[in-house]
């Protein structure tokens, strides 16, 4: 049995995308389409083919069209040549959408959908209105037929996949979910906490409200660092910050903050792709022992955190009360990490759900 997998626009070592080729090459031949920005040749390791497709995405408007539509020209050829059963879709190209399905059910294959993001919103997300609506419209035309092609579709929370089901008719039968799992656990040490507020990776535009909190928090002993990265946005806030980490460093340094910071504006009120969000800055901070702060109109994550009661749930444009929060649960610390270490194993990617999943792509061709 052999399983194609496209990561399409993600690099090699992407984690929610290689994560699933690890575990698939468990059971299957894999071939493995995955982006790069050099000429790298096709290879073989283990039961992994490495197959990388050249995409620079830079320059002007049209130059990134241009090559865009020779890059989704090369992802459609593969699909229609390589040997293979599965294939397994963890996006699709931007230029025809439809033709890896259409091409994939065609040939008689079995198609599963990773659904990374809440598509028909966040394709293309920069469009100004009139014109984001229409494209809004013809997205969600788009997503469901995929959705319908598709013999299995994998989503990232539970709210997605439920609202995804009642818009577009999907039979949760063929549906599973896989949040962004952390990869390693670091049990809560009160003993190595910082009084710091830590930020994992990208910082997102929209963080007005953020930054006035942080600096409230600042005033009252607490130290702010970004993990991962700079950013100019942060200019006018004391901080520090670490470049770019290997996975293992980057858990250690979540697990000496006191608290993970995820919190940030979207775009409008109704973004599903970040209100029912799970990402892995999520994950990461509870598998590296730190409480969260999260948003409260991020939906999916403040469920988890007030059910569990691993952190804080604030609207960050009420500094007052969400610093009350925040110190409040600085007088219960103790409890919060007792409640991180007897919940982490759900947050961490093991054998167990392994199987899990392997079992639901076998199901697929069964």
């Amino acid at each position: 049995m052999k399983v194609l997998v496209i990561g399409y626009m993600h690099s090699r070592d992407d984690k929610r995308v290689f994560r699933t080729v690890q575990a698939l090459s468990k059971k299957y031949e894999v071939i493995y389409q995955y982006r790069t920005e050099e000429e790298e040749t096709s290879f073989k390791e283990n039961n992994i083919k490495y197959v990388s497709v050249r995409c620079l995405n830079k320059g002007s408007v049209l130059q990134k069209a241009v090559e865009r539509k020779s890059f989704d020209e090369e992802i459609c050829r593969l699909i229609k040549t390589e040997d293979y059963d599965i294939i397994y879709m963890h996006h699709f190209p931007a230029t025809s959408p439809l033709k890896p399905f259409l091409i994939a059910k065609k040939r008689g294959k079995k198609i599963v959908y990773d659904v990374h993001e809440y598509h028909p919103q966040n394709f293309l997300n920069t469009l100004p209105s009139p014109l984001y609506d229409l494209k809004e419209f013809v997205m969600w035309r788009i997503f469901r037929k995929q959705l319908k092609l598709a013999d299995l579709c994998i989503f990232v929370s539970e709210e997605t996949r439920n609202d995804v089901v009642a818009k577009a008719g999907l039979n949760p039968e063929k549906t599973f979910i896989v949040p962004n799992y952390a990869s390693l656990k670091i049990e809560p040490d009160p003993g190595r906490k910082r009084r710091e507020i830590v930020m994992v990776g990208k910082t997102p535009r929209g963080f007005t409200h953020e930054k006035r909190l942080i600096k409230a928090l600042i005033e009252r002993g607490f130290s702010f660092r970004i993990i991962g990265m700079d950013s100019k946005v942060f200019s006018d806030v004391s901080h520090t910050y670490t470049s770019f980490l290997p996975y293992e460093r980057m858990m250690e340094e979540i697990s000496r903050g006191m608290f993970s910071l995820v919190s940030y504006s979207t775009i409008g009120k109704d973004y599903k792709n970040y209100l029912y969000a799970l990402p892995h800055k999520f994950y990461d901070s509870i598998a590296a022992g730190t409480p969260v702060v999260v948003k409260e109109s991020f939906v999916s994550m403040a469920k988890i955190v007030k059910e569990l009661k691993i952190g804080v749930v604030i609207d960050p444009s009420n500094t007052e009360d969400s610093l009350r929060k925040i110190e409040s649960a600085c007088q219960r610390y103790e409890e919060l990490l007792e409640n991180i270490k007897k919940h982490q194993d759900l947050f961490i990617w093991d054998e167990r759900k392994e199987e899990e999943f392997l079992k639901k792509i076998i199901e697929v061709v069964s």
